[in-house]
């Protein structure tokens, strides 16, 4: 069987599940394709195959018009079909031009499912896997369900007209979908995300006691991810005499409004902003750590959620979709109301009081419940049955 998978770009460093994904799918012998606009040069999992290239200059976009659609003409069946279906739908002679056009790389490929990893990269494609002959599949994980229909309305409406299956991280997520238009009767399967708990693994000792206290949180610096927030919070507690490090792994485009954020909360001593580190360092500063914030404003998941927990970190969320199901609130970690604070501080001044016998059993309740519900094994087991 051959998957077709369309991303934007190839999997980049922090996207390990889509990474995880091909090599499972290959293991079991799965063919799997990549549709993106852009391709990092050293991807080599699997085979790649780019869209046209949008130029802004006219006569460059005119000949790459030109030499792309002269390629369709051994699919031109395909391209007919296409064309009709777009038609059926009342698309525009000019549209149906830009779409043979942008999705002309698919088009001319043959695949038994066309998987579009987030809802957003549908859009414009939405009746490709029809003119094809394959199974149309959508997966949603955050930003594409909770953040981008609330300034494109009516976004998805031909996706959910159109495809065969959905694939949601969490029931959060699906319910959105659902109060999207997404219809309840088609076929769905939650696949949560997972990790490697051969890596991700606690080495059996307790953490000592400490006058300081480690907190990390890993994350893309994007607003969504709430960061600000927390150092809210944190400057709460160094207000009331608690001394601790928070470090903070990753990049992103929120990076000078949290630099400033960290100044004029006077937490410039108690910050440190590490930035995007490999595997294996980022296991390092698990394993350094004892307390772990993900207070997000909008989270499908989070693996790095699962990846602490699995390190035996306490752990405290936001409740933005997703992380409610990650953690189960004062079993495996803690749930605070997004966008909250103060909230947030009062529950870290809470957990970091209790007795160390009942944090024990926090970190174990989360270490078994990563390694028995959160496995690569099973996830990939699921997407086998998701495909069949």
């Amino acid at each position: 069987m051959k998957i077709g998978l369309v991303l934007s770009s190839t999997p980049g460093y922090s996207e390990t599940f889509f990474t995880s994904k091909i090599k499972r799918l290959q293991d079991h012998g799965f063919k799997v394709v990549l549709f993106t606009q852009s391709r990092n040069e050293d991807f080599v999992l699997c085979q790649v195959i780019k869209a046209p290239k949008v130029y802004k200059n006219a006569v460059l976009q005119l000949v790459s018009m030109i030499l792309t659609l002269t390629k369709l003409i051994t699919s031109v069946a395909t391209v007919v079909k296409y064309i009709r279906l777009e038609r059926e739908e009342n698309t525009s002679t000019l549209n149906i031009i830009k779409k043979v056009y942008l999705n002309s790389h698919v088009l001319s490929q043959k695949v038994d499912w066309l998987h579009f990893g987030f809802a957003t990269q549908a859009i414009g494609s939405e009746l490709v896997a029809k003119a094809i002959g394959a199974k149309m599949a959508v997966s949603f994980r955050g930003f594409d369900i909770s953040i981008y229909p609330l300034k494109n309305k009516n976004c998805y409406e031909l996706l959910w007209k159109h495809v065969d299956k959905v694939h949601t991280i969490s029931n959060d997520l699906l319910e959105i979908a659902l109060n999207l238009g997404l219809s309840k009767h088609h076929a769905i399967q939650k696949i949560t995300p997972a990790i490697d708990v051969e890596k991700f693994h606690k080495n059996g000792e307790e953490p000592s006691k400490q006058s300081v206290i480690e907190i990390l949180t890993v994350a893309r610096l994007n607003w969504k991810k709430g960061i600000t927030d927390t150092l809210h919070a944190l400057q709460i507690l160094k207000n009331m005499g608690y001394k601790f490090n928070y470090t903070i792994v990753g990049n992103g485009d929120d990076y000078e409004r949290i630099v400033y954020a960290i100044y004029q909360l006077d937490l410039v001593d108690y910050v440190n902003l590490v930035g995007k580190k490999n595997v294996n360092e980022v296991i390092d500063i698990y394993a350094n750590s004892n307390l772990y914030i993900q207070c997000s404003i909008s989270e499908g998941f989070c693996n790095a959620v699962l990846e602490a927990q699995a390190m035996g970190l306490l752990c405290v969320v936001s409740s933005a979709e997703g992380l409610s199901e990650n953690i189960i609130d004062r079993k495996t970690g803690w749930v605070v109301p997004k966008c909250n604070p103060e909230a947030l501080a009062q529950k870290l001044i809470e957990v970091l009081n209790l007795p160390e016998d009942q944090k024990s059993l926090i970190r174990k309740n989360a270490i078994q419940r990563v390694k028995s519900d959160f496995t690569i094994e099973q996830q990939i087991k699921k997407f086998v049955t998701f495909y069949s």
